[in-house]
């Protein structure tokens, strides 16, 4: 069972936190990098200095979150067969090239700004239902993320897998969409 797994020892000190003030601290954190990211992306003017390889974070960006998905759908699948050690790593490994994406993510926009879709007709209103639906969902999988891993880690199994079944397919599609944004802008920009 769940309620079985041995968690590692440092995530064993999550068990005494109070559930109700890591949430708020989680929400709280959320609310602020959401915040820095808008400003960060359509308020703050590009940096001056223009590095050569910025360009290329793009494509890492896509990486990342391509990543992201694969690790998402391996943890899912073991969670399916109880392999909760297996299920554990892949999610943490999503976790990881999610947390990777977002610091890759910051450096392009502080660089580059917000990036213009050029294209008319009706892929312009795809790309805009991607990017729109994209972005809304990527402000709530943050705080859902986080929340998730909390309760995984602070021993809370049942609630943990009442959350999952929002944060999966929120997180798996944002991921995904992530690596369209970019194809798009790739293909269409």
């Amino acid at each position: 069972m769940a309620q079985d797994l041995k968690l590692p020892d440092s995530a064993q000190v999550l068990q005494n936190f109070d559930t109700k003030k890591a949430i708020t601290v989680i929400v709280g954190i959320s609310i602020v990098a959401v915040l820095l990211l808008f400003w960060l992306i359509y308020f703050k003017p590009p940096a001056v200095v223009q590095l050569p390889w910025i360009k290329n974070l793009s494509a890492l960006n896509a990486t990342f979150n391509g990543l992201s998905t694969i690790f998402l759908i391996l943890g899912f699948n073991e969670i399916r067969k109880k392999q909760f050690d297996r299920h554990m790593n892949y999610m943490i490994s999503a976790f990881l090239s999610s947390t990777l994406f977002l610091v890759s993510y910051v450096i392009y926009h502080t660089f580059v700004g917000d990036t213009k879709f050029m294209s008319e007709g009706f892929i312009r209103y795809i790309y805009f239902f991607i990017l729109i639906t994209h972005i809304i969902l990527s402000v709530f999988v943050v705080p859902l993320v986080l929340t998730t891993f909390f309760f995984a880690l602070s021993g809370q199994f049942v609630r943990h897998r009442k959350l999952a079944k929002w944060t999966f397919p929120i997180w798996l599609y944002v991921s995904i969409t992530g690596v369209l944004v970019f194809a798009f802008l790739k293909i269409f920009g």
